[in-house]
This record gives C-alpha cells, sequence and structure tokens, in this order.
C-alpha cells in the first residue's frame, strides 16, 4: 500500500481511561490503514472499541498512545480550532440515532454545516440542500420537522446533512442499528451508491455481518485489539467474532 494512497493511517492506537483506581482499555494497540476512496467496515461486539476508534479518526477523542494522519495531517496533535475546521471539511457523519436538532426544519438541519464551515452563500447552500434532498426523494418534506418524519426519512436527511460541504470521508456509526430490515437495506443502498458513484471513503461502524458484506473489505475488533482484516494485513474475518 503506497503511502500516497493512504487518506486514513491510525498506527498502535491506544485509548485508555481511569475509573478509579482502574485502568479501562478501550483501544490496545490498533493500526489501520485505508486507502482513498476505500469501503471499510469496522465489525465487533458491542464495547469492542469500534466507535473509540471512529471518535480518534475524527479527532472528536484522542489517543493516549499512537498516532493518527488524515490526508497527512497529524489528528492527534491538533489543537481544538484546527480539529474542528478539519472535522467540517474532511468528514461526514452519520449516526444511529439520526441526531437531528428538534426545532430545526428537515432543511435547517441539512444547511447546518454548512453554515458553520462558511466560505459558501445562503444561495449556495440552499441550492445543494435542496439538490441532495430531491436525491433522496425528500424535497417536498423540506420545510418538516424531524418527529413528523419516518426513521428512515431521519436518517436519509442525516446523510443529506453528512454530504452538504461535500466531504471525502463519511463517517457511519451503526447506520442502520435503529431501522427496520427494509429500511436499513435501503440506506445500505444509499452508501454503496455513493461509494460507487462518488467515490467517497466510507468507514462503516456495524455489529451486523450482513451490513458488512458490502464493504471492500471488513475489519474485526475485540476487547480493542484487531483481530482480523479481510485485506490480508491480518487473518481472515471470522464472522463469529463480530456477532
Amino acid at each position: 500500500m503506497s503511502t500516497s494512497e493512504l487518506i486514513i493511517d491510525a498506527q498502535n492506537v491506544a485509548r485508555r481511561y481511569e475509573a478509579g483506581e482502574t485502568t479501562i482499555s478501550a483501544l490496545d494497540g490498533v493500526s489501520l490503514q485505508i486507502d482513498r476512496g476505500a469501503y471499510i467496515a469496522l465489525l465487533g461486539r458491542s464495547g469492542s472499541g469500534k466507535s473509540t476508534l471512529l471518535n480518534i479518526i475524527c479527532g472528536i477523542d484522542r489517543p493516549t498512545a499512537g498516532s493518527v494522519l488524515v490526508n497527512g495531517e497529524a489528528v492527534h496533535l491538533l489543537h481544538e480550532p484546527a480539529l474542528t475546521l478539519l472535522r467540517r471539511r474532511t468528514f461526514g457523519f452519520i449516526f444511529q440515532f439520526f441526531n437531528l436538532l428538534p426545532t430545526l426544519t428537515v432543511l435547517e438541519n441539512i444547511l447546518l454545516p454548512g453554515q458553520l464551515a462558511g466560505g459558501a452563500s445562503a444561495q449556495q447552500l440552499h441550492s445543494r440542500a435542496m439538490s441532495l434532498l430531491d436525491r433522496m426523494g425528500l424535497a417536498d418534506r423540506a420545510s418538516t420537522w424531524p418527529d413528523r418524519l419516518s426513521g428512515g426519512e431521519q436518517q436519509r436527511v442525516a446523510i443529506c446533512r453528512a454530504l452538504l460541504n461535500d466531504p471525502p470521508i463519511l463517517l457511519a456509526d451503526e447506520p442502520t442499528g435503529n431501522l427496520d430490515t427494509e429500511t436499513g437495506t435501503q440506506v445500505l443502498d444509499l452508501l454503496q451508491q455513493l461509494h460507487r458513484e462518488e467515490g467517497k471513503t466510507i468507514l462503516l461502524v456495524t455489529h451486523a455481518p450482513e451490513a458488512a458484506t458490502r464493504a471492500q473489505r471488513q475489519v474485526v475488533l475485540q476487547d480493542g485489539r484487531l483481530i482480523a482484516d479481510s485485506s490480508g494485513h491480518n487473518a481472515p474475518v471470522a464472522q463469529s467474532a463480530a456477532l
């Protein structure tokens, strides 16, 4: 794997928490390299360290040890203002529980990251937001409050919000975990389309092997350690480890 191809390079990442006299190890020396335009599924049981690794990659959390480079930038060394700028221009976030603000309409929720990032006019942001809503089949829901939407509609709105600033990396943390099977399949179809047609780098956190099969590569965490990687860097992925 050529360094020039890498968009994410995490090396020997550890994350420990102190709980009284007890030290809890959420991550223990995890190394993960991701090529630009790859679609990676990160699997593991609850508490295996998946979300912790995701948060460290985007700078929401900091490693106790190790390093994380994103586009060659040392995320683990950046101060908060620089981290905020990095997240705004580099990452789009999709969450299990949607995280839409209930006091904002659908359109206002989608516009928010663009307004925070700056650099685009209100007209440009509005045009892109409406284009995304139209793509998702939700153009007629722009003025609707989030609580008037179904779970699948809320997740599609959340994906629009994640795409507004056209980030190169999408971080999806259990995006189908709060959806029924049919709606979850539609969301996975959409992620696959974004990867195939727009070249987005996608890191999908899931505990469901059926969701992971959509990805090009499956990586399994267990007790804070990377135990399998279908790319061949580690032992072949064992589905039982992800259940």
